[in-house]
């Protein structure tokens, strides 16, 4: 006879095999074909939000437009072709001119190329001028949609993260109140705590599962808005890679100053609305001053459509003209759109000034706020270590019956506050930091 140790051995080997037999390939974890998440990390997140956000592409369709109208103003000023070609029918009435004494005769053809330029138009050159600056102003709003874009995926990407951080603090959190709701049912049980001590813990552990809820809907909150800013359809099978405890160092201010005053978007979006202003002006006084054009026309104006008419005079030809247009009276118009375009340069001035400041404070501020947050890392990690101790240590003066449950529920409280302090800690230094690469343009 076997013995009954083989026996249970020969049975659970059997059992295996028909369990592994038995798996279907809809019951294995591992099936061919199906993909994993998609893993995305901070760049990929920001390359998938600028093809994809609205703002950022609304405001290079902008820029994209804004050269389109350069090219057109700059055409404007080179001479142009046409060929031109009519044909013109008279009732005749037996003069040469026919029924209408302004015609020619009763059949007029007119095939011409035509070259039209101006050779003094003060205000297309200063309208040129105009949208040049124009064109700087959409392309710097670009970079300034493009910063304010990439501050919102990372405040959305790190925020993601931070309540995935919180997720799992959550988590801990529940088993360590339910580790300590056993530990007073048995102490109970043995005769070493009252009741009230059982109903304390139970009351904690009720809390924390709570807040372990509440921290899953806030990580699946965070997915979601994240997942909108990204990707061009709804979709929720991805994740982020933590690189929160990432090494990322704060550069000196004099660096960080120089770049902000070299790179800011919003300095040269403030710089070329002054300079299309003062093209605005120039446009306003050319108003004031004559313009020269001139035409060239070279082909057939004739009652026939033939090179030589049938007298064997020669139809085809050329004729140039001039023209001078000198502006003399517009009841005040001119003067008006030239002391409105002034008050746009004086508006567009003041706003450069402001930029300026505002620039210089919002680079202090945010320096301010990455160094107070890069420094405050090390203490809130440390209170992480402090109350995770004091929990452990509480734990077991309680087991002795040395404090009371309330100091447990407590150390257990600081415990999860530190915890979830710490990943904002982080966080919110990752976010300064990006704050200051948007100035600098380091992103």
């Amino acid at each position: 006879m076997l013995p009954r140790w083989l026996i249970l051995g020969l049975s659970a080997m059997l059992s295996w095999s028909a369990a592994g037999q038995g798996l279907s390939a809809q019951d294995s974890p591992l099936q061919p074909g199906t993909a994993a998440p998609l893993l995305i990390n901070l760049q990929d997140a920001l390359a998938r939000a600028k093809a994809n956000n609205q703002q950022f592409q609304t405001a290079n369709i902008s820029a994209q437009l804004a050269h389109e109208d350069r090219v057109q103003a700059k055409a404007g000023l080179l001479p142009s072709l046409n060929y031109f070609n009519q044909f013109i029918y008279t009732q005749p009435n037996g003069t040469p001119s026919g029924v209408f004494v302004a015609n020619d005769g009763p059949h007029i053809y007119n095939s011409q190329g035509l070259v039209h330029g101006d050779i003094y138009a003060p205000g297309k050159r200063a309208d040129y001028h105009r949208l040049i600056a124009a064109e700087a102003v959409a392309r710097a709003k670009v970079d300034i949609a493009a910063r304010g874009l990439v501050v919102t995926v990372v405040q959305s990407f790190y925020g993601l993260v931070a309540a995935q951080h919180k997720d799992v603090n959550a988590q801990q959190s529940l088993r360590e109140a339910r580790q300590f709701s056993d530990i007073t049912q048995k102490q109970e049980q043995g005769g070493e705590v009252a009741h009230s001590d059982v109903v304390k813990a139970q009351i904690q552990l009720e809390q924390r599962q709570r807040d372990a809820q509440e921290a899953q809907l806030g990580a699946e909150k965070s997915q979601i808005a994240l997942a909108v800013l990204i990707f061009p359809d709804y979709r929720k099978d991805f994740s982020v890679v933590d690189d929160l405890n990432s090494k990322a160092s704060l550069p000196a201010f004099s660096e960080v100053q120089d770049l902000a005053a070299k790179n800011s978007p919003d300095i040269r979006a403030a710089q070329a609305a002054v300079q299309q202003e003062k093209s605005g002006v120039s446009v306003a006084r050319s108003a004031f001053l004559p313009s020269l054009s001139f035409d060239y026309f070279y082909g057939i104006d004739a009652n026939q459509f033939a090179v030589n008419n049938r007298n064997h005079q020669q139809n085809l030809g050329s004729a140039a003209q001039a023209q001078l247009n000198i502006p003399v009276w517009t009841w005040g118009a001119n003067r008006s759109k030239l002391r409105a375009a002034e008050l746009h340069l004086q508006q567009a001035k003041v706003d450069l000034n402001f930029t300026q400041r505002q620039l210089l404070g919002n680079l202090d501020a945010f320096y301010r706020e990455a160094e107070i947050a890069g420094s405050q890392l090390p203490s809130l990690a440390h209170s992480v270590d402090l109350a995770s101790e004091s929990l452990k240590l509480t734990l077991l003066r309680y087991t002795a019956g040395e404090v009371t449950v309330l100091e447990v529920v407590d150390a257990q409280t600081t415990l999860a506050q530190a915890r979830n302090a710490h990943a904002d800690g982080l966080v919110r230094y990752r976010v300064a930091l990006a704050d200051l690469q948007t100035l600098t343009g380091s992103f």
